[in-house]
C-alpha cells in the first residue's frame, strides 16, 4: 500500500471485515509501505555496506542526517555480500568464495551510531534516541517490521537475511506507538 488509496482499501475492507493480502513488487522501495510509512515522505535512500578493519565509509550518515532535517523518512539498504572471492585463495590460485553475508539490521544500526559519534556529526537530529522501523523479508509469510529508537532496535532479532530500515522523522504517526 505505497500511496493512500491503496490504504483506504485496506482499512475499509477490515472495516467490512474482507481479509486481504498485500502482494508486494519485488523491490524493497514499495514493500517500504507495509509499515505504514508513506513513500511520498521519503528522501534519498542510503546504502550502509559492510565495514572492513582498513576501510569504514560513513557518507551515508549525510544523507540521513540531510533527509532528516528536510522532514523526510530515510530508506537504508543494507549490504549483502554474496559471490565474494576469497583473496588469500586467490593469491594462490584458486577461485574460493567466501560464505554469503547479510547485513543485520543491528549492525546497521550500530554502524550508524558509531559514525554520528566518531565523526562529531549533527547528534541532536540523528543519535540513540532517533525512530527507525526496522524490516526483515518484507511480503513473506514471516515479515517482521519492528519500531523503536535506534537504541532499542540495536538488540531486537529480525531472523536471518532480507533486512533493511528505515530512520524517521520526527513529525510522523510512528513517533506516539514508539
Amino acid at each position: 500500500h505505497s500511496n493512500p488509496a491503496d490504504t483506504d482499501l485496506i482499512l475499509r475492507a477490515i472495516e467490512q471485515g474482507i481479509s486481504y493480502k498485500v502482494i508486494h513488487n519485488a523491490s524493497i522501495m514499495n514493500a517500504i509501505a507495509s509499515t505504514g510509512l508513506q513513500l511520498y515522505n521519503f528522501g534519498d535512500t542510503v546504502s550502509i555496506c559492510f565495514w572492513k578493519e582498513d576501510w569504514r565509509p560513513t557518507s551515508f550518515v549525510d544523507k540521513i542526517i540531510k533527509n532528516l532535517q528536510n522532514g523526510l523518512h530515510c530508506l537504508c539498504l543494507l549490504d549483502i555480500r554474496v559471490k565474494e572471492i576469497d583473496w588469500k585463495h586467490m593469491i594462490r590460485g584458486r577461485k574460493v568464495y567466501e560464505p554469503p553475508q547479510y547485513m543485520t539490521v543491528n549492525t546497521a544500526i550500530q554502524q550508524i551510531l558509531d559514525s554520528v559519534k566518531e565523526d562529531g556529526r549533527e547528534q541532536d537530529v540523528l543519535n540513540e534516541k532517533s525512530l527507525c522501523v526496522g524490516v526483515a523479508r518484507l511480503g513473506s509469510a514471516d515479515q517482521v517490521i519492528k519500531a523503536g529508537t535506534l537504541e532499542r532496535l540495536l538488540t531486537e532479532d529480525f531472523g536471518p537475511r532480507c533486512t533493511a530500515c528505515a530512520l524517521l522523522e520526527t513529525c510522523t504517526p510512528w513517533r506516539q506507538i514508539c
